[in-house]
């Protein structure tokens, strides 16, 4: 399992490895990994602006997207499933539409009307 380290101790492991003294002696004092040491020192370089890289402010941003993204990704298939569970549900035994008149019957009184009128 990953630990996480509070923000000041890395600050003052990453002065203390400036300071001088080899990295794997300060990882054994301290009992921590020595490439946990070389992670948060090439990770406060990219911070800082030598190294090219995302800094952590964005992928702290590019994470909640990530979630976000995820959460409306869910919401879609939930609305999903649920039209077509109410889509089944449309044509239920009993249920009677009402009629729709066809388009030939529509004309014919459009016609009548007309020729009645007398603009045949």
């Amino acid at each position: 399992m990953q630990r996480r380290y509070p923000k000041e101790f890395r600050h003052k492991v990453l002065d203390l490895v400036a300071a001088g003294p080899p990295v794997a002696q300060v990882a054994a004092d301290l009992g921590i990994s020595d490439q946990t040491i070389y992670v948060w020192r090439k990770q406060e370089l990219i911070d800082t602006g030598p190294l090219p890289g995302a800094s952590r402010a964005e992928q702290t941003e590019l994470s909640a997207a990530r979630r976000r993204i995820r959460e409306l990704e869910q919401k879609v298939a939930i609305l999903k499933r649920a039209r077509e569970l109410l889509k089944g549900e449309e044509r239920r035994p009993g249920f009677a539409y009402p009629r729709r008149r066809s388009r030939h019957r529509d004309r014919r009184l459009a016609g009548y009307d007309r020729a009645r009128l007398g603009h045949r």
